[in-house]
């Protein structure tokens, strides 16, 4: 599924990926964030992509979703090669991101955030609109917060917006509807409490109809462990370690056992 300066994994549960990136690198700056990585994700599968910060974790959602080109590579989606970004032609498949922030605009009600695209670039009926929203809220446990705004909520609660306007799409359009999430930290800042609820709730969207598939970036540990099947442990653009999230506390690989231990010695070295 993933890896860097060797064969792709291949994986025999699907011959065409939902996602695959070939040789993809990415610099800013001096920094080469992403070196030659080769990563594919088929159907039902959940990955967490884990690793210190600043080793290409986000940067990898942020091709995937088609809002950053690569610089080197290709990136293909249902089978089919990707020309540019995602504004220059759509996907054969949905992809939907979760910002870290929730992203929702400060100035409009839940409702208009979660309908935001389907009033933008749709030609349902509000009234249809509206009922859509209703069951994307309820979906995702907040039926009672479409008139108030996102300075009225608690930062889960906004986590939880966010998700719901992630799985919308038109009915009319089957190709529009999330095939793919993409978590970028969902319960970064959050406390225990908060965060299970996002997690459960995560689990609950991948098990539901709403997606079959996800990938996931967090440093939270009880995160990668309630709603992962699979690891992917990402250091200095590289991947050093892939495996299942049953293998955590087994594996000898010795980025996984300093990350996980919180120790200061091992082969990742902390700055300053």
């Amino acid at each position: 599924m993933f890896s860097s300066h060797a064969a792709p994994f291949e994986s025999p549960r699907d011959k065409v990926p939902l996602i695959e990136l070939r040789g993809i690198s990415k610099q800013f700056g001096n920094t080469r964030v992403l070196d030659r990585i080769d990563f594919s994700l088929n159907a039902g599968e959940a990955i967490a992509i884990i690793g210190p910060s600043g080793t290409g974790k986000s940067t990898i959602l942020r091709i995937i979703a088609g809002l950053l080109a690569a610089d080197e590579g290709e990136i293909w989606v249902g089978g089919q090669k990707r020309l540019g970004l995602i504004e220059d032609a759509p996907d054969p498949l949905g992809i939907g991101m979760v910002f870290q922030q929730a992203a929702l605009f400060d100035s409009l009600t839940v409702a208009e955030n979660v309908g935001f695209l389907l009033y933008q670039h749709s030609r349902l009926s509000r009234r249809e609109i509206k009922r859509l929203v209703s069951e994307a809220l309820a979906m995702v446990g907040l039926p009672d917060v479409s008139n108030s705004y996102p300075a009225e909520l608690s930062g889960g609660m906004r986590k939880r917006v966010s998700f719901a306007r992630a799985v919308m799409s038109n009915p009319h359009k089957p190709t529009d509807r999330p095939s793919l999430l993409l978590y970028d930290e969902p319960t970064a800042g959050l406390d225990p409490i908060a965060s299970t609820v996002i997690e459960d709730l995560i689990r609950e969207i991948h098990s539901g109809q709403a997606c079959s598939s996800y990938l996931i970036v967090t440093h939270q540990e009880s995160t990668i462990r309630r709603t992962a099947d699979w690891v992917v442990f990402l250091h200095a653009g590289r991947v050093q370690w892939f495996g299942r999230v049953d293998e955590i506390d087994s594996t000898d690989n010795p980025f996984v056992r300093q990350f996980f231990s919180a120790q200061v010695e091992g082969p990742i070295h902390v700055a300053g």
